[in-house]
This record gives C-alpha cells, sequence and structure tokens, in this order.
C-alpha cells in the first residue's frame, strides 16, 4: 500500500526529539491530524500524522503530552507544511500545541483552483496514485486505544500522499497561472485561530426552535440546559450527544409531571428516558417553582467595524449586487476552466458594492479583498460601479 516507506510511531519524547530533528531538514511535509470530536466533550488532537519525502511518523499527542519540539518545524518558513483541507487542522493545532504555522500549502484549495472535478482527498488520491482510501474510519475515535494496524493505516494515508499531490498541483497551478492565488489564500488560512466558548448557562435563550418560548419555558429550559452541559462533562460525550436541543425544548415545553407526560412529550426515546427520566421530571418542578429573573436576552454582538464606509445601501445595494453578479456569471461562461475558486464570494461582491470603490486603490481596500482579486478585477469592477445608476 505505502511501498517501502517505512512507518516511525512516536510514543515516547525521546522518539519524538529524533523525529524533529529529521523533519528539521526536510524541504516539505505532509500534516494531518485526527481528533474526537464526535465523542469527547471538549475535542482535542488524538493523532498527528507528519511524512516527509522517505517515511511516514504518527505522532500520539495521548502519550506524548509536550509537542513544543515541533513547533518550530511548523513555523519555519523554509519548510512546506502540505494541508489537504488546512483550515481545521492549522485551527487544532495552534488551540491544542500553541503551533504558529508559515509556509503552507492546501492541496484542497490547490485542486479547486486547478479545476479538479472532486476535491476530497481520497478522490484525488485515487485519480492521481490510484489507491483507494477506506472512508469507514473518517468518523472513528481516535481517542481509543490501542490503535490497530487499520487505524494506522488510514492515518498515515491522510499524510503520506501529500508531498507527492504537491508536485503535482504546482505544475497544474503553473499551467493555468494561479498559483499566486493559492499563496494568498494560504497566508491568509495560516491566521485562523479557534472561536470556540465556553459554556455560557444563559444561552439558552439562542437554541434552535426556542424563539417564542414562554417565561414559565425558559426558566425550566434553563434548568434543562445546565443540566445537560453537566452530565455531557460527567460523560465526556459532545453535548449534542447527551440531549438534543429539540428534547429539551420539548420538555420545557409540555411540562411533563409524571413519566406517562414524559413520555407523551419524548415519544420512543427509550434511552434518553431510561438515563435522564427523573432527572428530567425534577428540573421541570425546579424551573416551575423558580421565580429568579430570567437573564436578559443578550443582544448579538455588533459587527467588527469597518475600514471602507458605505456608499450603498438597502434596494440601491441589492441592485448593485445583481450587476456584479451577473458580471460574474458571464464571465464564468466565457472562460470554460474557470473555478469558483478563482473568483469573487456572494459575499464578497455584497461588500464590494455596499463600499462601492470609486478607484483601484479603494477597491484594495476594501474588507475581506483580495491582492490577486484587485489585481484580476479590480478596473473591471470600478468601471461597472462608477456606470452604476443607484438612483434608477
Amino acid at each position: 500500500m505505502f511501498a517501502d516507506t517505512p512507518l516511525v510511531m512516536v510514543e515516547d519524547i525521546a522518539t519524538l526529539k529524533k523525529v524533529a530533528r529529521t523533519l528539521s531538514k526536510a524541504p516539505a511535509i505532509g500534516v494531518d491530524t485526527e481528533g474526537d470530536s464526535f465523542y469527547s466533550y471538549r475535542e482535542k488532537v488524538c493523532l498527528l500524522q507528519i511524512s516527509d519525502l522517505h517515511t511516514d511518523f504518527v505522532i500520539d499527542p495521548l502519550a506524548v503530552s509536550d509537542l513544543s519540539c515541533l513547533g518550530p518545524i511548523m513555523a519555519d518558513r523554509d519548510i512546506v507544511k502540505i494541508f489537504h483541507g488546512a483550515d481545521y487542522d492549522v485551527v487544532c493545532m495552534k488551540r491544542d500545541f500553541g503551533f504558529e504555522v508559515r509556509n503552507l500549502f492546501d492541496t484542497m484549495l490547490a485542486s479547486q483552483l486547478t479545476n479538479l472535478p472532486r476535491v476530497g482527498l481520497a478522490d484525488i488520491i485515487g485519480q492521481f496514485f490510484g489507491h483507494t482510501i477506506e472512508k469507514k474510519y473518517q468518523r472513528h475515535d481516535w481517542s481509543k486505544r490501542p490503535l490497530y494496524p487499520e487505524h494506522i493505516d488510514y492515518a498515515r494515508g491522510d499524510s503520506h500522499w501529500l508531498p507527492a499531490l504537491r508536485e503535482i498541483l504546482i505544475r497544474r497551478l503553473q499551467d493555468v497561472g494561479r498559483t499566486h492565488i493559492l499563496d494568498e489564500e494560504c497566508e491568509i488560512l495560516e491566521e485562523r485561530t479557534w472561536v470556540g466558548k465556553p459554556f455560557d448557562p444563559d444561552t439558552f435563550y439562542d437554541m434552535k426552535g426556542a424563539r417564542g418560548l414562554s417565561d414559565d419555558d425558559f426558566r425550566i429550559l434553563r434548568h434543562l440546559y445546565v443540566y445537560r452541559d453537566q452530565e455531557a462533562q460527567k460523560l465526556n460525550r459532545p453535548v449534542f450527544k447527551t440531549i438534543s436541543d429539540k428534547d429539551l425544548i420539548a420538555v420545557a415545553q409540555a411540562k411533563p409531571t409524571n413519566l406517562h407526560q414524559l413520555d407523551d412529550a419524548l415519544p420512543g426515546r427509550q434511552g434518553l428516558k431510561r438515563r435522564h427520566a427523573q432527572n428530567l421530571l425534577d428540573l421541570v418542578q425546579n424551573g416551575l417553582h423558580d421565580d429568579t429573573p430570567l437573564p436578559a436576552k443578550k443582544k448579538k454582538a455588533a459587527p467588527a467595524a469597518r475600514k471602507t464606509p458605505a456608499r450603498l445601501r438597502g434596494k440601491a445595494a441589492d441592485r448593485g449586487f445583481e450587476l456584479l453578479k451577473s458580471w460574474r456569471n458571464k464571465l464564468m461562461k466565457s472562460t470554460a476552466d474557470l473555478p469558483h475558486a478563482a473568483l469573487i464570494s456572494n459575499g464578497g461582491l455584497k461588500e464590494i458594492v455596499r463600499a462601492r470603490p470609486a478607484t483601484l486603490e479603494e477597491f484594495r481596500a476594501v474588507d475581506g479583498v483580495r491582492n490577486w482579486q484587485a489585481n484580476e478585477y479590480g478596473e473591471t469592477i470600478v468601471a461597472l460601479l462608477a456606470d452604476f445608476d443607484e438612483n434608477a
């Protein structure tokens, strides 16, 4: 499967330091992570796979708690770090290990920019190397030990092919003249950070389906919401796998006082009721007898201040957006090999219309606009907006 490529399992600090010395001399390394987001209350990186041109390394962070010797390698601008769909991996490694990744190459973005029909890693590996990746381990609980050979083979496969895949995609990017787009997009990916927040007991208002509940419903829901989080922590399970929002809201609205009424509120949820029935009934009573004021509903955070002032709003901005969307659609039809990744998204077009830049310099200053977008489309869009009659 992996020809004669050696595999090194890293489960102690001495081996990790030797591996770090080896990787520090590599010109490029493939990197991937496996986590336990579907199985733990707080997700974590459970495996870190790194491949250079000669060896696959599978590093176990559950056995080696200090991975700091890899930090300088991830930050080294002379070593290319190759990921497929880097966003999640970069964020998780920054969160768990404090790694800053520099000189990143994302093979998924490169595949999109070269207009490959399928951009999933398994599809691309199958296309270029004829190897089939077993997808059944995509949702495996990577926090479980021991790891069996089939788990190791799956994990190393996600990094093993990346250095060779990069070589193929570099040539394809050069052929279509889009290397500069990938470079800029990868620099943006390097700055991604974890946005997870600690549990806030007052966010029960934000639950899906909670709009329109009565104050009595909300008082019960508040108790149920805190209980669910406590249970999730105790069981080390994701919140959504403990009790769903839908079930909590059903109980808050039905206000059951006995098991028969709870059955009516949660039909068919036998496992849930076996584990939580009496607690749910007690919490309903706690909520009904809770006369403490409900917390004020939190206002949505104001959007971050924009660099560029708004020159178009309302219906005029809507018509300006349709103008630019029509231009983009015509461009796609007239250029057969132009992928979506080499264009400007709807959100980007709306921001441009809002700012209505009158010069190329103003276009470059619009929030979210990339340099490559300004270079390739800036003058055309500025001209379109100059002719746009906002009062028509």
